[in-house]
């Protein structure tokens, strides 16, 4: 059994387990033969599964080395090799000191939107090369993103995880009528049974901006995973009311119309050119580190802060059974509102309401039974 000091593929002998994701593992290796750290994705045993389900996992596997191997950008996490120990394949990949969005937004609740705009551009970048190579990620969200937080590279954005992107030209392995990835930052389309597709990666990148500056994803949070899918597919968001100037870009990128969606490198000059400001070019942003205004780096880089009441829920990789179809009582909506203009804010609580009215027939009763009182 893989443990610290397992050697796999008589080359990367194990330290200790580091994160895990829907295809297994993530362990701190040490790579003996270049005598560097690396981090090695342990692919979730295939024992006890059936000949074709274990298949189609190793299958995923190599096709995630594949699709990383293809991309040299510097902020996607590089694959080094794909090592087989025991007939099981195991990923190697570049190890970076890191959090991801995820855990930092557990500790921070939110993120200035000049910081998420610089994050936000840097993914992009990443994203549009892999367009331009036919890749989608399908699996976008603030736990696939990682910011270091340690020596020169604190503040460096990667995206990672391509466990279930798929290149255009390639055969599809997941299994039939089953959706894969994380309901909270599915684009509309997908829900729906739509095959994902670039668009459907911009989406799910202004979900998880929107989530960076609001606190939680566009359409809420609920544990049930099936409850999520059937308001993700109408499509309706709950209007951003913290993301300042960066509301028109997200709701660009979180149009219910995969048509009316901006590209990948549309969406990466705009949150380029946000995040420059006054004297700071959109190439300097995209080949930066994250930094505040004056140029320092956040404190929420290098340390944990106490984590904020209703900061963001946990959301795993999910395979929820799909497609789903609104009813026809309630059809898809053009638009959730009009993008001129100033989106509206967020309709009254009936619980303040309730309670006044409570308030005031007490307030009746009290002054009545004064009166009953005097007359006596």
């Amino acid at each position: 059994m893989a443990g610290p000091g397992f050697l796999v593929a008589g080359r990367y002998r194990l330290r200790s387990k580091v994160g895990g994701g829907g295809m297994g593992a993530v362990w701190l290796a040490h790579d003996q033969l270049l005598d560097r750290e690396v981090a090695v994705k342990q692919v979730v045993s295939t024992e006890g599964m059936t000949h074709t389900t274990a298949d189609e996992t190793r299958q995923r596997a190599m096709r995630e080395g594949r699709i990383a191997a293809r991309l040299g950008h510097r902020n996607a996490i590089a694959m080094h090799d794909v090592a087989v120990e025991d007939g099981e394949p195991w990923l190697v990949m570049e190890y970076l000191p890191s959090r991801s969005v995820a855990q930092i937004l557990h500790a921070a609740g939110t993120l200035p939107a000049e910081q998420v705009a610089q994050i936000g551009a840097q993914v992009a970048d990443a994203m549009a090369e892999a367009h331009d190579e036919g890749i989608v990620h399908r699996d976008i969200k603030p736990g696939n993103i990682l910011i270091a937080n340690s020596g020169r590279s604190a503040g460096l954005v990667k995206i990672t995880d391509f466990g279930i992107s798929r290149v255009d030209d390639e055969v599809q392995v997941t299994q039939s009528g089953v959706i894969t990835g994380t309901p909270a930052y599915f684009a509309p389309e997908v829900a729906r049974g739509t095959d994902p597709s670039a668009a459907s990666d911009v989406y799910s990148l202004g979900a998880t901006l929107y989530t960076m500056v609001e606190g939680q994803p566009p359409f809420g949070v609920d544990e049930n995973s099936l409850v999520l899918l059937d308001r993700v597919a109408r499509g309706v968001i709950n209007p951003p009311i913290c993301a300042g100037a960066l509301a028109p870009i997200l709701l660009r990128m979180l149009e219910p119309s995969p048509a009316n969606r901006p590209t990948m490198a549309e969406a990466r000059d705009t949150l380029a050119r946000l995040a420059a400001g006054d004297g700071v070019s959109s190439e300097q942003v995209l080949s930066g580190r994250v930094t505040k205004i004056d140029g320092g780096t956040p404190t929420w880089v290098r340390r944990t802060a106490t984590p904020q009441p209703g900061a963001l829920g946990s959301y795993d990789r999910t395979a929820v059974p799909g497609p789903h179809h609104p009813g026809p009582h309630q059809p898809y909506p053009s638009h959730p509102y009009p993008l001129s203009g100033h989106p509206p804010q967020p309709s009254r609580s009936a619980v303040p309401v309730a309670s006044a009215v409570f308030l005031g027939f007490l307030v009746l009763a009290v002054i009545a039974l004064v009166l009953i009182a005097v007359l006596r």
